[in-house]
């Protein structure tokens, strides 16, 4: 199974950067980098992988000196938010994802419709992922432990080219499944939900 907390950390770079711009961030395994592939969003990810939380305070000094190290390219302040493991569809063997590409899926889910959501997610948004793991490496779902913006987070990993994995996300299947999380178990209707890809640089 995958680790039982990932940090999250997002690093907003300056739009006429890319990823060749940027050195000295390399994979290990338990941090990854990635960049975003979203059109109109310069962003550099880190995952971080932790079993325990005291040891994030082992990694503090480093933790606060990226923002500084990366001052140059940075367009604004780093942001980051802790998750805790939840259960996964396909199971990742590895402390964080080893692909070409990741896609964080998010969507808050009110309180009291947290239950109902887990059952209903796992007939419908969960089966649409077993049916395609021939195309998805690995699918985990998280819940935001410390995080501006809290709820419910799948980190989707993928080698596959992106037209290949988003097909089953995007065909009118799955569209009528988002309706259903729209108009029952997402804070503020499918606003509440974004996704975003990201490629690895250890794939540049």
């Amino acid at each position: 199974m995958s680790s039982k907390y990932v940090l999250i950390s997002r690093f907003p770079v300056k739009h006429n950067l890319s990823s060749h711009n940027v050195s000295g961030l390399d994979n290990t395994t338990d941090r990854k980098y990635y960049f975003c592939e979203e059109q109109g969003v310069n962003e550099i990810l880190e995952l971080r992988s932790f079993n325990d939380l005291k040891e994030i305070s082992w990694v503090e000094e480093e933790l606060n000196s990226m923002f500084h190290r990366l001052s140059d390219i940075l367009s604004g302040d780093v942001r980051r938010e802790l998750l805790t493991f939840v259960e996964s569809p396909i199971d990742n063997p590895l402390a964080l994802p080893d692909s070409k590409y990741i896609q964080l899926r998010h969507v808050e889910v009110p309180a009291h419709n947290y239950s109902q959501y887990r059952e209903w997610r796992d007939e419908t948004i969960f089966n649409v992922v077993r049916d395609n793991k021939d195309k998805i490496k690995s699918f985990e779902a998280f819940h935001s432990l410390i995080s501006g913006q809290p709820g419910v987070m799948f980190i989707s990993s993928f080698d596959v080219d992106k037209e290949i994995y988003c097909e089953p996300f995007t065909n009118s299947n799955y569209k009528n499944i988002v309706q259903q999380a729209g108009d029952n178990y997402i804070t503020g209707g499918n606003d509440g939900l974004y996704t975003q890809i990201y490629r690895s640089f250890a794939a540049e």
